[in-house]
């Protein structure tokens, strides 16, 4: 294993287990950034796998959303070490994958994300624990005008809120999230391509329509902790065995 791939330090772990959240630039350099960019631009099975979800002003975001892992890059991003590996590190137990998915947000029509956790999704999908983790990744920069991500710092520390429909989207509780941010920070995750963000099911997280001439498209792998593996198979996987692959297959095999 080389060093010049990203491993994250039990620092990083209490920081994760605080915050819900860990920011790491660089986890893909330029080179391996300019092949998942061209890759997800030319995926036509990604493509027609796309659909799209409206937020509460009517805005549109396109999203594919992919369970099974094949010899893609996506799949080998996803079974990375750099990605699966810290994932299970940051989470405190093995994991495996639960799914991963293409988002794309288009200029000036790209729609918002409503305030949400994962869990709020997953719970309903037979998981009993929010004892799962993303990894999100800058496929283009990711800046206020074309709508990054924003999160709440130590937010999953304030348990599964309640969800409903907003718009096409499901989102937390309203007046629930409205408090939360008179007490806590709300922050932007600004990305540069290859940046990439690990953060816990309970993490609240939204983003705004992007009002800008740039795209911002991301790729989101997520994970689920072997013991949490649903009771009942309602929609993505249950446990199997991650096959980790190697930090230096995505330029072997990709370039």
């Amino acid at each position: 294993m080389s060093d010049r791939f990203f491993t994250a330090t039990e620092q990083d772990r209490q920081t994760f287990q605080q915050t819900g959240c860990l920011l790491v630039r660089s986890l893909f350099d330029a080179d391996e950034a300019a092949v998942l960019n061209d890759v997800a631009r030319r995926d036509q099975q990604m493509e027609r796998a796309a659909t799209a979800r409206a937020d509460a002003d009517g805005g549109r975001t396109v999203l594919a959303v992919r369970d099974d892992l094949s010899d893609d890059l996506f799949s080998t991003i996803a079974r990375c070490r750099r990605v699966a590996g810290n994932a299970a590190f940051l989470l405190g137990e093995e994991v495996y994958h639960y799914h991963h998915k293409l988002m794309l947000k288009e200029p000036r029509v790209g729609g918002a994300w409503e305030w949400h956790q994962d869990y709020g999704y997953w719970y309903n999908y037979g998981c009993l624990a929010p004892d799962m983790i993303s990894c999100y990744i800058a496929i283009d920069r990711a800046t206020k005008a074309n709508g990054c991500l924003q999160i709440i710092p130590g937010s999953h520390h304030l348990g599964r809120l309640d969800h409903g429909k907003v718009g096409g989207q499901t989102g937390a509780d309203e007046e629930r999230v409205n408090a939360i941010l008179t007490r806590m920070p709300l922050e932007y995750a600004e990305m540069q391509p290859g940046d990439a963000l690990f953060f816990h099911a309970n993490v609240l997280h939204r983003s705004d329509q992007n009002t800008s001439e740039d795209p911002r498209w991301s790729f989101i792998v997520c994970f689920n902790a072997r013991s949490n593996s649903p009771y009942k198979l309602i929609r993505h996987n249950a446990y199997q065995p991650l096959d980790i692959a190697k930090d230096e297959a995505i330029l072997e095999n990709f370039s």
